[in-house]
């Protein structure tokens, strides 16, 4: 009781030093004392259930004998430790004290390191930027979901176009130019701006919308219309699901960036690269 009553002896407000920090600092807690206020308690949050961690020894990894970041404990579906750069540690924020503005004094000093915050990383209501830190993990893990299907949709569509066509991918457009557009050799009632605007106002509405949602899992595994056979009902299956779409994913963007490189050092698709080796 005396250390606690020394404690608050010596915090004061503006411009004088903070003795013995606690966790919550800079938090204000009103309490009244008068009857009908205070009174009324709230009922306590249900508690959570506690993510199942595997042991390190059953856990896998991305190389043999890696040993992997304490931020990523493998409670992530797909999780197999790979950070080496660590963009994905949570991000701590210093809180300092504030800077002495007496005018009375000989010597103003500077505010002291009072305590570390870590940012919850917790999802906003705000459609264009959701997430408070750019870098955090949870927005990776989301920016990796989204980029892999549209790479898996990618990859599929240069090889179908090409096998059906025998036009590269990297080439479609310029036949769009010259020839119109078309769609496997039928054409079609749209010139290949009005395409663009129709794609850029359909995804950027369906983008707009999927960020209005606050739940981490929806915004990534939303159901309903996306799921029309109940592949996911299954929590078990729901799992493996997710393991094979982001395992997939992961291999989707490797292959497109493959093609990439292909069609810029050799001016080929993947189907006329491949047959190079047959002559």
């Amino acid at each position: 009781m005396a250390s606690t009553t020394a404690a608050a002896a010596a915090s004061h407000f503006f411009g004088t030093r903070i003795l013995n920090p606690k966790p919550g600092v800079g938090k204000i807690q009103a309490r009244f004392g008068f009857p009908g206020f205070g009174t009324k308690k709230s009922p306590p949050p249900p508690p959570k259930k506690a993510p199942v961690i595997k042991n390190d020894e059953d856990r896998l990894v991305w190389f043999p004998g890696a040993t992997p970041p304490e931020w990523l404990d493998g409670t992530m579906v797909g999780d197999r430790g790979f950070d080496p750069f660590g963009l994905g540690k949570p991000v701590e924020y210093l809180q300092f004290e504030l800077d002495s503005l007496d005018q009375n004094l000989a010597k103003n000093e500077a505010g002291d390191v009072i305590g570390v915050r870590i940012d919850p990383g917790e999802v906003k209501s705000t459609p264009f930027q959701p997430y408070s830190e750019v870098f955090g993990l949870q927005r990776f893990r989301e920016c990796e979901v989204i980029h892999g299907r549209w790479a898996m949709l990618g990859t599929l569509g240069a090889i179908a176009v090409e096998a059906l066509t025998g036009v590269a991918w990297q080439d479609a457009g310029k036949v769009e130019l010259v020839e119109g557009s078309s769609y496997l050799g039928q054409p079609l009632p749209f010139n290949l701006t009005t395409l663009i605007w129709i794609e850029v106002l359909v995804i950027g509405y369906i983008e707009f919308q999927r960020n209005a949602e606050l739940d981490p899992e929806k915004r990534l595994y939303p159901g309903g219309y996306f799921d029309p056979l109940g592949l996911a009902s299954d929590p078990e299956k729901k799992e493996n699901l997710q393991l094979a779409e982001i395992k997939h994913s992961r291999l989707a963007m490797v292959a497109f960036l493959i093609f990439g490189l292909q069609a810029a050092f050799t001016g080929k698709g993947p189907i006329a690269f491949l047959a190079t080796f047959n002559q």
